[in-house]
């Protein structure tokens, strides 16, 4: 192949834009995809390894935090709340089984793919990835809690999935995050 075949792609990726484009997509298929393949060898079939079950599965650990944070705060509402590895139930009111689906890592995939691959200043990015993150795990018992007090499956507030009705939300409030962020880091380039 000649240089000549190759320079439109050369030009082309000397576009920051374009850039910064293939390197997030192409990080948030590497957080999702590990995640996902995290979870399949965490999973008995399959391909297991017992050893990363038992002593490095983050996924259980960070469902459990979940499960627990939103039990916490229920009780601070006095609300008897059961628990165990997998499920919440408020006892008088509903409750939910903890899939993977629902811990938010797609999220928090696509949120940190883009942090990370935006140009700018290191530190400045570092402090609004663990903000952000932090956001969204709040945002999540947020939902869960409100699953757990008012979501009747047969009968739900709206005609939407709660899953997608939490990634609207939670979409939304990283636009705004983002566009604040923005603003911030534009004014302290300025400065």
């Amino acid at each position: 192949m000649s240089n000549k075949a190759l320079d439109p792609i050369l030009k082309l990726w000397k576009d920051p834009y374009i850039r910064f484009i293939i390197y997030f997509i192409a990080l948030y298929f590497l957080f999702e995809g590990f995640n996902v393949a995290f979870i399949g060898v965490t999973a008995k079939g399959g391909i297991y390894i017992p050893f990363l079950d038992e002593h490095l599965n983050y996924i259980n650990w960070w469902r459990q935090f979940t499960i627990e944070s939103t039990a916490t705060v229920l009780r601070w509402f006095d609300y008897i709340v059961y628990t165990n590895k997998y499920q919440l139930k408020v006892i008088g009111k509903y409750g939910f089984t903890m899939v993977y689906s629902c811990l938010g890592y797609g999220v928090m995939s696509v949120f940190a793919a883009f942090v990370i691959t935006f140009p700018g200043r290191i530190k400045a990015r570092y402090g609004f990835l663990v903000l952000g993150l932090v956001i969204i795990q709040l945002l999540n018992t947020l939902r869960l809690v409100l699953l757990s007090l008012y979501w009747n499956r047969r009968d739900p507030l709206v005609n939407m999935d709660h899953h997608d009705l939490f990634n609207i939300v939670v979409y939304a409030v990283l636009i705004i995050l983002v566009y604040i962020w923005l603003k911030y880091i534009s004014k302290v380039a300025k400065a």
